[in-house]
């Protein structure tokens, strides 16, 4: 007991969050935005982050993490710029091929 007077704190360790492991993100450069097969390593990264989270090895699942978000970022770049590019080059070409009477 303390004595009279002074307060006593008692400090509870509180684990850090786990790291995220951005497995929808990867799940939908892997369906819509694939070029490369980057949206599948991202995806595979997620999978691979998300089996260290369980295993409660936080350092080994945000090093996953880092890798998947790198590749997720480049996917979904390079998925905008293809797309782009293609609705771009469609609408400068399809009137050559158009047949006029």
């Amino acid at each position: 007991m303390p004595p009279h007077g002074q307060n006593v704190i008692t400090a509870v360790p509180v684990a850090p969050p786990p790291p995220k492991d951005f497995i929808l993100w990867s799940l939908f450069n892997f369906v819509l935005c694939n070029p490369f097969c980057l949206g599948f390593c991202a995806l595979s990264y997620s999978i691979k982050s998300r089996d260290r989270i369980i295993a409660q090895d936080f350092v080994g699942a945000s090093s996953y993490a880092r890798s998947a978000k790198v590749l997720n970022i480049v996917a979904l770049c390079l998925g905008v710029l293809v797309t782009i590019l293609s609705i771009v080059l469609v609408i400068l070409y399809l009137p050559l091929y158009i047949v006029q009477p």
